[in-house]
């Protein structure tokens, strides 16, 4: 059984160009695992193996991959920083012990680094800070570790000083040894000296050591009282000790510096995750739940002698079929075994199991708690479902994933592309939970959504260039809703006489606004049996399924709240699909009284502009009826904060870099719903009402 204190799960992720990607690059050649470095910006870096990847300089997809050091098991995951592929990074913090936050020395803490630190923060997972990058141009180490402790509410431990900054940048100070690493400027990450600290640092370094033994003393009374009484100093290993119980409890997170591209300050981020991230016994286990999802109180121990507990978190499809990559929690998985999906209450074999390095794999015979491996011969493990032991089945946390807020219209080319779209699709709706697929069913369209237009775009890349199937692409469409704003009190009455029994059913009944978020709420007030017991949930029924399709252009209505009030029925003639039958006639009948409005998805947007762009880019966002909700000025631009239309923010991303020659950014995440103002409504309205009559 391999040692499981020598083993370290952790991810890598930060906001889009924080330097990822190459940081996990340099970890592989200095762990051997990789002789040649490839470059993000040439298209050859190990883990963006996806043409679109190596095409963009963007990761799209999180890659796995293992190696050593110092003796240490590190199981890695590169992640993507754009905001369409958050749920990568969801997905994969939910399985990971540890995580290193990479931040730009410039750039500082950006929008994207703060939702990855949100959902960090959620899954509970301990991290260590690498600000890269300090060979950039205003770069500036000190002012990123009071961005962290403002804007993310984080505590930075520092560790490690910048010798030198810009241009000058040649090493880092050892807070904790006192020692100088020093890099020479042959580029190679191995040829460095540890010496003294440079003159003009020794006063800084000091005093950072004094703040870094006080901190890490919070953790053992004892070690504290010795040194506030005496003043003698605890040793390095205590003090370690004492670093690594506040990081996995996350009262802190030790921060280091460096610079990945020039080779400088990796080594000392390595030995950080082995001092100081915890082995996967170090985290609090996983909780279990039964096959109805409420939690038994036991956990998943992270032992291999219990039974077999893993998460699948992530499918791929490459060319030798369906990859289930899978972290075991507890037990062990040997090739051939039978496993129980909780999900499916299916059974399925294990073909294979395979470690994986990016793109190429290699074969195990068995995997054990602790260890993230991929599976081959799933036939229905989606993400987020259980593989347990047949014997004992538990269910763990599912993971949750978030609603598509844009959609296009694709159309395969010729007839021949049908079947083979149709499938290229469902292999991609497995891989990615966010990517969604439907069937428009009165034109017959095949309709995608997903989380932004890049994300969109990319999916249409992948089936042109991966699955070889050319499609024609509609213009993107915003998921409106609909909602009422005023209460209607209403009676209906459903009588059909055919010869035979007829069909009689009488609802009185209020329609009234919900709270914003409470969804579709049913309530029955009758009383004296009027509309009998048994009707009550045909009624619920009628109403419900009426609310995918409001009365104003036929979108899903939002936040209503529908009370029986009272009703008849007729001993002979009333049955439950007569109460159906009325309930989805009250609906018809009574919504377009209570002033239906229609919603549009709002986007939290964050943008950055150089200064002298401002005025533009404020002017423009106005111009597309956005709230201006903050400017923050910083070393290099000032970053503006808004809500606006995601309808007003298609092709944004050109606009924004005509304005600012090129230097602006942008990110957006869905906010809320709000009301469209009239004319708006108006022309979605028709636009809508217009595409119907054509087909």
């Amino acid at each position: 059984m391999a040692d499981l204190s020598l083993y370290r799960n952790i991810g890598i992720f930060a906001h889009v160009d924080a330097g990822k990607t190459t940081t996990t690059e340099r970890i592989l050649k200095l762990t051997g695992r990789i002789h040649k470095l490839g470059e993000v910006h040439d298209g050859a870096a190990t883990t963006d193996f996806m043409e679109q990847e190596q095409e963009r300089g963007i990761t799209i997809q999180s890659a796995a991959t293992s190696c050593f050091w110092k003796d240490h098991r590190f199981n890695i995951i590169d992640t993507p920083g754009h905001v369409d592929f958050t749920i990568e990074v969801y997905r994969s913090l939910k399985v990971l012990d540890g995580g290193v936050g990479v931040f730009c020395g410039s750039g500082g803490v950006e929008p994207q680094s703060e939702t990855n630190w949100r959902y960090a923060n959620e899954s509970r997972v301990s991290r260590i800070i690498y600000v890269n990058k300090l060979d950039r141009i205003g770069a500036d180490f000190y002012r990123v570790v009071k961005q962290v402790e403002d804007v993310l509410g984080a505590r930075a431990l520092v560790m490690t000083l910048p010798i030198g900054i810009e241009d000058d940048f040649k090493g880092v100070v050892d807070v904790l040894t006192q020692k100088a690493w020093i890099w020479d400027d042959s580029g190679l990450p191995e040829n460095y000296e540890i010496t003294d600290i440079p003159e003009d640092l020794v006063e800084k370094a000091a005093e950072y050591r004094e703040v870094l033994i006080e901190s890490a003393l919070e953790q053992d009374d004892d070690l504290m009282e010795a040194y506030l009484e005496s003043g003698e100093e605890p040793s390095i290993e205590d003090i370690k000790r004492c670093i690594r119980l506040g990081t996995i409890k996350l009262d802190w997170f030790p921060t280091f510096c460096g610079s990945s591209f020039k080779n400088k300050g990796v080594q000392n981020v390595l030995d950080a995750v082995v001092d100081y991230l915890p082995n996967p016994t170090e985290v609090p286990p996983q909780p279990e739940m039964d096959l109805e999802g409420n939690e038994t109180g036991s956990v998943a121990t992270v032992d291999a002698e219990k039974p077999l507990r893993a998460l699948a978190f992530k499918i791929m499809d490459d060319r030798y079929g369906a990859l289930c990559f899978s972290r075991i929690y507890s037990g062990q998985l040997k090739k051939g075994d039978t496993v129980l999906n909780t999900a499916t209450g299916k059974t399925e074999r294990i073909g294979r199991i395979v470690e994986m390095h990016a793109d190429s794999r290699e074969e195990r015979e068995s995997a054990q708690a602790g260890d993230i491996v991929a599976l081959l011969g799933m036939k229905s493990t989606q993400t987020g479902h259980t593989l347990c032991d047949v014997n004992k089945p538990a269910t763990l946390e599912p993971m949750v994933f978030p609603d598509p807020v844009i959609s296009i219209a694709i159309a395969p080319k010729d007839k021949a592309a049908v079947d083979k779209m149709g499938m290229a699709l469902s292999k991609m709706i497995a891989e990615d939970p966010s990517f969604r697929v439907e069937t428009d069913e009165e034109s017959g369209e095949t309709i995608i959504k997903g989380m932004g237009e890049l994300h969109l775009d990319i999916k249409v890349d992948i089936l042109r260039r991966t699955h070889g199937v050319d499609v024609t692409v509609g213009k993107p469409q915003v998921a409106y809703r609909e909602t009422i704003t005023m209460p209607v009190s209403d009676s209906y009455t459903h009588k059909k006489q055919t010869g035979g029994s007829g069909q009689f059913a009488k609802i009185d009944y209020a329609v009234e606004p919900g709270e914003v978020g409470s969804g579709y709420v049913f309530e029955s007030k009758v009383t004296g049996g009027n509309v009998p017991r048994e009707f009550w949930p045909a009624v619920e029924k009628g109403f419900r399924v009426s609310m995918d399709e409001g009365t104003l252009a036929g979108f899903p209505l939002l936040d209503v709240k529908v009370t029986l009030l009272d009703g008849g029925f007729h001993p002979v003639d009333s049955s439950a699909i007569a109460y159906e039958i009325a309930a989805k006639a009250a609906y018809r009948q009574s919504v377009p009284k209570a002033k239906p409005q229609l919603l549009e998805p709002v986007m939290k947007v964050d943008v950055f502009t150089p200064e002298d762009h401002v005025g533009d880019v404020i002017g423009d966002l106005n111009r597309r009826r956005g709230m201006i909700k903050a400017q923050e000025p910083g070393v290099t631009g000032v970053r503006v904060k808004a809500d606006c239309p995601l309808s007003e923010m298609f092709g944004y991303i050109g606009d924004l870099r005509t304005m600012t020659s090129g230097r602006g950014q942008f990110s957006m995440e869905f906010s809320h719903y709000a009301p469209c103002p009239a004319n708006v409504s108006e022309e979605v309205i028709k636009e809508t009402k217009e595409r119907k009559a054509a087909k």
